[in-house]
């Protein structure tokens, strides 16, 4: 076994003895003994998973945790302890102090970011400019980030107030080391129109996908909904990436999908389950209006429990 490093072992000392305060047990700073426990551990091999699909999109990502296994949700909940178990259970929250040199908090922020910067390549900090590194941040926290939190909850009262018109609202600009404090109406969001509904991004159609007789629309009564209800042709349907319904579609395929339930053909397409945990879908469309001409409108939040 390689010596252990002098910047890996003030990490562990550090990290143990904080996990240690949080769950009310007693540390220690006899490095010695911790190098003797950590003797004994076995790390297994890293072996690389198989399979794993690296997500090189925010909507690729949105997805997939979309689709989670419901199997894997209730393997999960089955593994957590009963309350009846934690009943004497107690966790101890840690107050962040800089000065404080027998608390472990810089022993621990100084070890971590120098690994950090280790793996990169970067010049590490001392124990002193990672101080005044840190005591920079919490006098942010409690000014600049506390005014912002009260602009905001200032915002959030005139949503709640029910305010509806646009001048009532305010941007907030701030600098406290002038000090300045500016205030501005916000723009209007783009308006978009199909016939004479006008529409915004805040906008969306809502479909209720379980009809009274308990069945799912399937995908003939959703195209023939919005040819009823708003006199529109779907003549692209998408939901993600998986594409659900197309007019240039292959006839055998389109057959084939007129009569399957919309989660059905969701779940087809995509290759993934959806859990039980989901309560709507949102589907994407591509419209004509009665004219035959292409237009935008929002999109589907499509209910399904």
């Amino acid at each position: 076994m390689l010596p252990p490093q002098p910047l890996h072992m003030d990490y562990v000392v550090a990290a143990a003895n904080l996990f240690a305060q949080t769950y009310g047990i007693t540390g220690t700073r006899d490095r010695e003994a911790i190098v003797e426990l950590l003797c004994q551990v076995q790390v297994p091999e890293f072996t690389p998973k198989s399979g794993v699909r690296i997500h090189i999109s925010d909507q690729e990502l949105q997805n997939a945790n979309a689709s989670v296994d419901d199997s894997r949700l209730e393997e999960l909940k089955s593994s957590l302890p009963s309350p009846q178990q934690l009943h004497d259970f107690r966790m101890f929250p840690i107050d962040f102090e800089k000065d404080d040199d027998t608390n472990f908090h810089m022993d621990f922020i100084v070890a971590a970011s120098n690994l950090r910067a280790e793996n990169y390549d970067i010049p590490p900090a001392d124990r002193h400019k990672s101080k005044l590194i840190a005591g920079k941040i919490i006098p942010a926290i409690a000014t600049t980030t506390a005014a912002v939190v009260g602009l905001v909850c200032l915002e959030l009262y005139k949503v709640i107030q029910g305010h509806k018109r646009l001048e009532s609202y305010k941007n907030g600009f701030l600098n406290l080391a002038l000090p300045f404090f500016g205030f501005s109406d916000p723009i209007c969001c783009p308006k978009n129109k199909y016939y004479n509904t006008e529409w915004t991004l805040w906008d969306r159609f809502e479909v209720q996908g379980i009809q009274p007789d308990g069945q799912e629309m399937t995908l003939r009564e959703f195209l023939a909904y919005f040819k009823k209800e708003y006199k529109l042709e779907i003549t692209m349907l998408s939901q993600g990436v998986s594409m659900l319904y197309s007019f240039f579609m292959q006839p055998a395929k389109l057959k084939e999908r007129h009569d399957q339930p919309m989660t059905e053909i969701v779940t087809r397409v995509s290759k993934k389950k959806i859990g039980r945990h989901v309560k709507a879908l949102v589907f994407e469309l591509c419209c004509n209006d009665d004219s035959g001409e292409d237009t935008e409108v929002p999109y589907v939040r499509y209910t399904i429990r």
